[in-house]
């Protein structure tokens, strides 16, 4: 693998008990190869990344939320760097008046808004664990972090306070305040007294530490700046401890990467906050932005309005998860196929030309001017009209949707992957590279990374084409699972983080997650099945939206449970004299037939062995989704949740595919 263009090599393989290496060798960004990004001068602490910002950009706009005049949403309406460092230094003095000190627990439940920001700020300041309170994962998983890290005050949006409600009495034992991020209702405030504890309404809250001092407390950079819980596909959740060290190495390697991919951030950039802070990914962008002194504008927290939110905010950078760009994809497919043959013609052609052009090396901007400014800018001005850099994240983005939107989108369209362990990002492609579609990109520059084999499932780390899982190690990784020692060893080896993904090294340095440790499971004829990477090849197909695939060792094939593209089975169905709703459609014969010959005609393609066709599907209209415990937030499939669904399907789809052999 020396013809890499994009990593570097640091180090050999590691040996294993004196026998041949297990492990690869170590790769870190070509970005890094004279070292890793030096500490940014003061900047110890998330505190520091936020007051270096106040002193630097004060009258710059940094929170920003849309008015709503007559009911209506207008105009963003912005609060300054310096107006937000005041509201944080009012609610740091009223938690310290609570009796809150240093390394004491605030959860924080709710949708994204400048009151989160804010009440995660004051954390900073005062040197509080930060505990974000999932705001997908129902009362039991909110009760149990409650409990676990032994959180004392919560910050609540106002319509989640009946949820935090039903988290007591046992909430009680360690929840001793709660502020409400809006008002709070006469009966709320007796519920909660109910159980001794103290309810403020926000405004009420500000006014608490009035004309009272407190000293911030020095804070080092192994401190420990927040406890993100992971809801994992089983079991309880993981406290992931993320010191200010994490975040602040972090924030100095994208700063990096960026210069040297001439994409630096600015001052005057603008983010749309809508993935949930809760979330490490969009917790670490926002730390990105506001060391530059840039803007965040939060969503109305309604996903139906989220275009529209985007067309009067003009973000310049665009993070998402593969869902939501799904979604794009799909009403952009819709737009062409209901446009006309003269539209449907012109549209197709440029995409051909552009794309050509892009396959010969030109830069996105450069491919086709012409076709950017007369077809593809309407695409553009859906997503505001200022989008340079678009960053997928938290779970793959099928290879079709990001072929298609690095061609219209005239922007960049990127492609992450990171653990909340490692602090969000430790890999993303690069803008302008089209041999990256597919892959997640080289590392970024401030970790080492290394393939370890996996001989059960038939990965070699030092084959011509290395495989094996993905092993991290660098200041960017979590400082531990809070209060779980044991799975802290089970993952932390010799200072490599196991992240449990399979990963591919490509030619050019970048890398291709392809499977997942533990997805495997064996056939009854005895072989071993890579359902995740399998997943990945069938997922490829542009008429499949998600698909979940399943075996087990008393049955000798494969069979699915997919999610298809609406628009595209609707054209199927019309094109093929196929009558009824998207429902109907689903359930017809003939569809699943159209859809399993496009499954056999990739198995075929991909050079995929009799046992990974799939013999049989199901095809559920409904999106697989965290309402019925389908997905985690971050949109990976709850396998065993899955199957107890599904179950009787399977059952039926087994017994009628083996009577009819």
């Amino acid at each position: 693998m020396a013809d890499k263009k994009f990593t570097v090599e640091v180090g050999p393989a590691k040996e294993a008990n004196g026998e041949k290496p297990s492990i690869g060798p170590v790769y870190r960004s070509v970005f890094a190869k004279d070292g890793f990004p030096p500490p940014i001068d003061g900047m110890d602490c998330c505190w520091d990344v936020f007051r270096l910002s106040v002193e630097k950009y004060p009258n710059n706009r940094m929170l920003g939320r849309r008015e709503i005049v007559n009911g209506k949403a207008g105009k963003y309406v912005w609060m300054t760097y310096k107006e937000v460092y005041d509201v944080v230094m009012k609610v740091g003095s009223s938690i310290r008046s609570c009796g809150v000190e240093q390394g004491g627990k605030c959860g924080i439940y709710g949708a994204n808004c400048p009151e989160w920001m804010i009440s995660m700020e004051a954390c900073n300041a005062h040197g509080l664990y930060c505990v974000p309170l999932y705001d997908t994962l129902g009362a039991g998983a909110v009760e149990f972090i409650i409990s676990h890290a032994e959180v004392t005050i919560a910050f609540a949006e106002e319509k989640k306070m009946p949820e935090l409600l039903k988290t007591f009495p046992n909430a009680a034992k360690y929840l001793k305040t709660v502020v409400s991020l809006g008002k709070v209702a006469p009966e709320q405030k007796e519920e909660f007294e109910k159980f001794g504890v103290v309810v403020y309404p926000w405004e009420e809250f500000l006014l608490l530490g009035k004309d009272k001092h407190f000293d911030l407390p020095v804070k080092k950079k192994t401190d420990i700046c927040t406890i993100m819980y992971t809801s994992g596909t089983t079991g309880d959740p993981k406290g992931v401890m993320i010191s200010n060290n994490s975040i602040v190495t972090l924030i100095a390697g994208v700063k990096r990467l960026l210069e040297c991919a001439n994409e630096a951030l600015t001052a005057n950039d603008v983010y749309l906050s809508f993935l949930p802070l809760a979330h490490i990914f969009d917790r670490a962008i926002e730390e990105c932005f506001i060391h530059h002194g840039a803007s965040i504008g939060f969503w109305r927290g309604d996903v139906k309005l989220l275009v529209e939110d985007i067309g009067e905010l003009k973000p310049t950078v665009f993070c998402a998860v593969p869902r939501v760009l799904d979604r794009i994809y799909s009403g952009l497919q819709q737009k062409i196929s209901t446009g006309g043959l003269v539209k449907n013609t012109m549209f197709n052609f440029a995409y051909a030309f552009k794309f050509h052009n892009m396959k010969k090396g030109r830069r996105h901007y450069e491919a086709s001017p012409l076709c950017d400014k007369m077809v593809f800018s309407k695409v553009k001005a859906g997503l505001g009209g200022r989008v340079r850099i678009i960053l997928s994240g938290a779970a793959p983005l099928a290879s079709h949707i990001e072929t298609f939107l690095r061609v219209v989108a005239c922007a960049h369209v990127l492609q992450g992957y990171g653990l909340t362990e490692t602090c969000a990002g430790t890999f993303v492609s690069l803008p302008n590279q089209l041999d990256m579609l597919g892959t997640v990109g080289p590392p970024v520059p401030n970790v080492d990374v290394c393939l370890e084999s996996v001989p059960e499932m038939g990965y070699d780390a030092l084959s011509s084409i290395p495989r094996g899982e993905i092993c991290v190690r660098g200041d960017t990784l979590f400082s531990g699972y809070y209060k779980r020692e044991d799975l802290t060893q089970e993952v932390m080896i010799d200072g490599w983080f196991h992240t449990g993904d399979i990963g591919e090294w490509q030619p050019n340095g970048s890398l291709k997650v392809i499977d997942r440790k533990k997805n495997i499971f064996k056939l009854s004829q005895g072989e071993y099945v890579a359902v995740e990477n399998l997943e990945n090849i069938y997922g490829e197909i542009s008429v499949i939206d998600m698909i979940w695939i399943y075996g087990n060792s008393f049955e000798y094939f494969l069979v699915a449970v997919i999610n298809p593209n609406k628009p595209l089975v609707e054209k199927w169905a019309e094109q093929n004299g196929l009558a009824g709703g998207f429902e109907a459609l689903c359930e017809n014969p003939s569809v699943k037939e159209y859809i399993l010959g496009e499954l056999s005609k990739t198995a075929k393609e991909k050079k995929l062995k009799g046992f990974e066709v799939i013999k049989a599907v199901h095809l559920d209209p409904v999106p697989f989704d965290m309402e019925r415990d389908l997905l985690t937030p971050t949109f990976k499939k709850k396998r065993p949740q899955l199957l107890k669904y599904y179950q009787n399907i399977i059952d039926i789809m087994y017994k009628n595919t083996n009577s009819a052999k």
